[in-house]
């Protein structure tokens, strides 16, 4: 090995003597009575193993007399497929100058009875000299389909038929000037003004027949326009508005409400009722809107069902005031937030790596607020005042506050959950005085538009909860309850203050934080646990 630059492999000095080689001269006459352009009466290796194995006293294996056979056959058929060529090319050739040819190149053949029969066998397998048309012309406009991709100068003078569409040059700019989906678009049309075969086309670019098809309907219907149109997302049945208005509109419904005995919503009943309403949508799809909607089944059957059997007649009742609201009413959406403990509060953070925040489980608290807040729809205008206890005599103050801010008014509305506070006969009874003497006193009087009960998340309030407790509220360690009043005061001030510079956008606009746009819906989730 240290004679050579790189190691050898292993080679055998002698050949490897087999069992078979004392018997290939028996199989080579098992086999002489065997015509080359294989007959089938001809024995098979397996008949020849057995002759070898009864007649012989062979004792090797099936698979060496198996091969053997194999590579006198390919032989055979090597020397066929000469003399059929030979023939096939010299049709004229005689049977003694075949016999030289096949002496030269196959040594073994010196038989001129052999090489005649095979001359006439031949002669009798020839095609007769018809050219393939079909081929032909395949093999043509492959050629033209090269050169065009190729921009060969040569078939400019191919170019005469397409050349007469007005839109050519595009297609001829795409094609050399793309990508390679826009390449096979451009191709595709070029070749079927050519006359091309829709086969052919497809075996040179290596498309299926339903692409090909596609880009001759879409240039069929839209022209090079449509053809080369940047593709655009395909309408999903989930992306739609008004499904997912549907949805939710009755997901916030009781199942009672059409006939159905369960407390909770399932999918099928949803798509079902959802189809009566003529808003047909699958399970998947509703299992899609929900999901994307971070709605989950568990906290849909405890807080996003109302159980109200009025709960119709009251969501229509709130829809009529608020179509039909003057420039001279105001409408409110009044709630609590809170009682809640000032102290450190866990939530969502941007944290560097290796630092991990800790909240100890106990801790003493600094003061306890309770938020009382009403929103104004038409401005989005947020009056707050913080509150000892929820009661009938701190609603009395809300009212009270909002008839002497919104004075110029000729009515307001109340609008709340069906809290008991919130429709105690003592509330009723002040409103009712009120209202005796508006009129006559220049006041505002003075409406109530109650939401069904356990439908908090139509409250449109909590949007703006979610949205102050997630910007002042989480990752927040005040150190007293001013402290806390303060961050709560400045976050409404300066919120009421964005409303006030930009009107139009009121109901449109998410402020800040907010989770839920502040604007009325049958079909919003105000009030979203995972922000309060």
């Amino acid at each position: 090995m240290a004679n050579f630059p790189y190691p050898q492999p292993y080679t055998r000095n002698t050949p490897r003597k087999s069992k078979l080689d004392h018997h290939k001269e028996a199989i080579k006459l098992m086999l002489g009575n065997r015509d080359i352009c294989s007959d089938p009466a001809q024995p098979s290796a397996a008949q020849i193993f057995h002759r070898l194995r009864c007649d012989h006293d062979f004792r090797g294996v099936y698979t060496a007399v198996k091969e053997y056979v194999r590579s006198l056959n390919a032989e055979r058929e090597d020397i066929w497929r000469l003399v059929h060529g030979l023939v096939a090319s010299l049709n004229q050739q005689s049977g003694a100058k075949l016999l030289r040819t096949l002496s030269a190149s196959h040594p073994t053949i010196v038989s001129e009875k052999k090489t005649l029969s095979l001359y006439r066998a031949a002669s009798k397998l020839l095609p007769p000299r018809k050219p393939d048309l079909r081929k032909l012309q395949a093999e043509a406009d492959l050629e033209w389909m090269r050169r065009i991709l190729q921009n060969d100068r040569v078939c400019n003078d191919c170019r005469s038929r397409i050349d007469t569409f007005p839109d050519t040059q595009i297609l001829v700019d795409r094609l050399y000037n793309c990508r390679l989906s826009e390449r096979n678009r451009a191709m595709t049309i070029l070749a079927r003004r050519q006359g091309i075969k829709g086969a052919t086309t497809r075996s040179f670019l290596g498309i299926c027949k339903g692409t090909y098809l596609q880009y001759l309907r879409i240039y069929s219907t839209g022209g090079v326009e449509r053809l080369f149109a940047p593709k655009t997302r395909s309408t999903r049945k989930y992306d739609n508005e008004q499904i997912k208005q549907a949805v939710f509109r009755i997901f916030h419904e009781p199942p009672s409400q059409y006939g159905i005995n369960r407390t909770a919503w399932i999918m099928s009943d949803l798509s079902r009722v959802l189809g009566e309403t003529g808003q047909p949508a699958c399970n998947e799809v509703i299992r899609r809107i929900t999901k994307e909607a971070g709605y989950r089944w568990r906290k849909a059957r405890i807080q996003l069902t109302s159980q109200d059997p009025a709960y119709s007649e009251k969501l229509a009742t709130v829809q009529a005031i608020l179509s039909s609201l003057q420039p001279d009413e105001a409408f409110f959406s009044i709630d609590e937030f809170g009682p809640f403990a000032v102290k450190m509060k866990q939530g969502l953070r941007l944290d560097p790596p290796g630092l991990r925040r800790i909240m100890p489980q106990w801790q003493k608290s600094k003061g306890c607020l309770i938020l009382t807040a009403a929103l104004e729809l038409s401005g989005n205008q947020v009056t707050h005042f913080y509150s000892e206890r929820k009661n009938t005599d701190e609603m009395i103050r809300r009212m009270d506050l909002l008839l002497e801010k919104y004075v110029n008014c000729r009515a307001i509305y109340l609008s709340w959950d069906a809290a008991s506070w919130h429709i105690s006969k003592k509330l009723m009874k002040r409103i009712e005085e009120h209202n005796a003497t508006a009129e006559s006193l220049g006041r505002p009087r003075v409406e109530t538009a109650p939401l069904p009960s356990g439908a908090q998340f139509l409250n449109v309030i909590e949007s703006i909860f979610s949205g102050m407790a997630r910007a002042v509220i989480h990752n927040s360690n005040y150190l007293s309850e001013e402290a806390a009043r303060a961050a709560i005061d400045r976050y409404f001030g300066e919120r009421n203050q964005q409303f006030r510079n930009k009107p139009k956008r009121a109901g449109n606009l998410i402020w800040g934080e907010e989770r839920v746009p502040p604007a009325f819906s049958d079909s919003n989730n105000c009030k979203d646990p995972r922000w309060r």
